[in-house]
């Protein structure tokens, strides 16, 4: 099977903050398959088909200006990973900044890509701590996304969107940053010592790696950017083969990771 054309995979991606901005809730919805599924943060309660997708951006997109800064951009088969820094502004006097990963599964319905899967990887506690820090002038902007979050979502809604505060913490960045280490210095021993006995690890999503083919994928590597969404950390990477994203999963007992996935740019 032929693989995805890139260019088209981006144009297909490109279409979501277009809308965002032009605050199209038609032409966004119609984005998605009608299965589509929406996670934003990564470990809130997804948002599944085209009426639950309508409200989310009824709660989230439409009240609201959000400008995308990109910074890399990866395609791996029908996935498109996003690196990127996301500009809201929640009122004239409150903009926050958050620093993200978005993943885009998609897949071709009538002959055009649509979005099967949107996955935002960011740091829920951390951008409330921003906001809360805009002092005073946060607290019209916090009333108006409750009141949407209750009206659009309800109670249920609600109580899905907080379970993002629960996200992987310092704790699990330094299990990631200390394997990283030891992978960059070439000490196999003690990045394996990072790693659950069953720990599985690929190359994309389906390319299985073994510790000693991913150090030279890493070699040299050094990382500028790192977040916590649900169980998952997620790490902008560089190495001597050049950019990469890294999602590497922790479960919530224990502290070894038990899931690898490298996507080189």
């Amino acid at each position: 099977m032929a693989l995805p054309d890139r260019d088209d995979l981006l144009v297909a991606v490109e279409r979501s903050p277009r809308a965002a901005a032009a605050h199209d809730r038609a032409a966004w919805v119609g984005l998605f398959t009608s299965d589509g599924r929406v996670q934003d943060p990564v470990g809130s309660q997804p948002h599944m088909g085209h009426e639950q997708i309508g409200r989310f951006f009824d709660t989230f997109i439409g009240p609201r200006d959000i400008k995308f800064h990109r910074d890399l951009d990866i395609v791996s088969g029908p996935v498109v990973l996003r690196d990127v820094e996301l500009e809201v502004a929640m009122a004239p006097a409150v903009t926050m900044f958050v620093p993200a990963f978005l993943r885009y599964d998609l897949r071709k319905v009538n002959g055009d890509w649509k979005i099967a899967v949107l996955r935002a990887y960011w740091d829920l506690p951390a951008m409330m701590l921003q906001f809360l820090r805009s002092g005073s002038p946060a607290m019209s902007p916090a009333l108006k996304l409750s009141q949407g979050l209750l009206g659009n979502q309800g109670l249920r809604g609600t109580a899905g969107f907080l379970t993002g505060f629960r996200r992987a913490g310092a704790r699990r960045k330094t299990v990631v940053t200390t394997f990283l280490d030891a992978v960059g210095r070439g000490d196999t021993y003690a990045a394996g010592r990072a790693l659950s006995p069953t720990a599985a690890m690929t190359l994309g999503d389906d390319d299985v790696l073994d510790l000693a083919e991913l150090r030279q994928q890493l070699r040299g590597v050094s990382w500028s950017k790192i977040n916590g969404a649900g169980s998952t950390v997620t790490v902008s990477l560089a190495s001597d083969h050049g950019r990469g994203i890294m999602f590497a999963d922790l479960p919530w007992r224990g502290h070894l990771i038990n899931r690898i996935r490298y996507f080189p740019a």
